[in-house]
């Protein structure tokens, strides 16, 4: 319901927020509303799902996980 103490009232607090976030090592982030539609029920196959390179993380892995590019591991240095 709230970040930091912070309302999340609207939009616009929340975009501010996420993109007032940096971390000790230098990251910052960027956020803007995406305001494009998008079609619902769009379905994957099994196939499609087993395609992916899901890499669970330590911390509860059914909710906290990344997705790698397809390529990872696939490019060799001749």
């Amino acid at each position: 319901m709230n970040w930091r103490g912070q309302p999340l009232v609207s939009y616009e607090t929340v975009i501010k927020l996420i993109g007032g976030t940096t971390t000790n090592k230098g990251l910052s982030v960027a956020a803007r509303i995406d305001e494009r539609e998008y079609e619902k029920g769009i379905k994957f196959s099994d196939d499609d799902m087993v395609q992916l390179q899901i890499q669970p993380h330590s911390l509860h892995p059914k909710w906290n996980y990344s997705i790698l590019p397809r390529d990872v591991g696939v490019h060799e240095t001749s």
